[in-house]
């Protein structure tokens, strides 16, 4: 091959290969490769160690609240299956609304054999350093660690097994009927909560739309509550909202034009 057939052979090569790395960024959110996102995350196949331990509710108002914002969790349709996460694997809330199932292995003396619970993160357990993360510090770092409510801990396990080992691994959440958002706020601050989401889960962005605006995209103000500065009244509202694993679902007009705050609308759902 001649020296100018060679540099003209490499330069359509070369032009070649920067297409097709242009087309395979594209559709990255497709391809089997993990978004950066959840390159760290729980596998969704993979078993993973742990502990657990459990909280009785002395009083009704222990089942409302939580680091995730979801306020009510009978109300939300999480009811008790739910779990608070240590530090290492909370995420800043961003893991909030994901789904685990946990099962008890190791301590067979306690463990209730052939189970598994499948609970919702709804909220945090804060690091105490008074403790050594070995001595009584369960949540601190580096330690992987679920808070149950005791209704969901006996059925993996006998209460007495106290800080139980344990493993875990992500699932698909399953929900009935469509992501909910409850809108709050006053004037031109508007907060949504984003509950009810089915598939992995968790929630990485949220755009809104009114019948006058554009998609404006929102902030996460704590767990799942996201929000935005913006003149939304009077008009109708769509929601776009991108999971972490890169799927986005658009529910158009969920909110009418007469909305107000403190309301509660259903939108599309994530396929599973």
């Amino acid at each position: 091959m001649s020296l100018p057939s060679f540099f003209t052979t490499l330069t359509i090569f070369l032009i070649t290969l920067t297409s097709t790395k242009k087309v395979t960024s594209h559709y990255s959110s497709s391809s089997s490769q993990q978004p950066p996102y959840l390159q760290s995350s729980p596998s969704f196949t993979e078993w993973r160690s742990a502990r657990a331990t459990y909280y009785a509710a002395a009083d009704p108002r222990d089942t409302v609240g939580g680091a995730c914002g979801y306020g009510d969790l009978t109300k939300a349709g999480y009811g008790m299956a739910t779990v608070g996460l240590s530090e290492s694997l909370f995420e800043r809330g961003q893991i909030c609304g994901a789904c685990f199932e946990l099962r008890c292995v190791e301590d067979m003396r306690w463990c209730l054999p052939g189970t598994s619970i499948i609970v919702t993160a709804t909220n945090f357990c804060a690091p105490n350093y008074g403790f050594t993360s070995e001595g009584g510090g369960h949540c601190n770092p580096p330690n992987k660690h679920f808070v149950l409510p005791i209704d969901a801990f006996e059925k993996i396990a006998i209460w007495k097994a106290g800080n139980m080992p344990l493993q875990y691994r992500r699932i698909k959440c399953r929900r009935e009927g469509g992501i909910r958002f409850t809108v709050t706020g006053s004037g031109i601050f508007v907060s949504v909560l984003i509950s009810n989401v089915a598939g992995h889960g968790d929630i990485i962005a949220v755009k809104v739309k009114g019948s006058r605006t554009g998609w404006l995209p929102m902030g996460r103000n704590w767990g799942q509550n996201w929000h935005i500065s913006a003149l939304l009244q009077n008009q109708p509202l769509s929601f776009e909202v991108t999971s972490s694993d890169g799927k986005t679902v658009t529910s158009y007009n969920v909110a009418p034009k007469d909305w107000s705050f403190g309301q509660t609308f259903e939108g599309k759902q994530f396929d599973t």
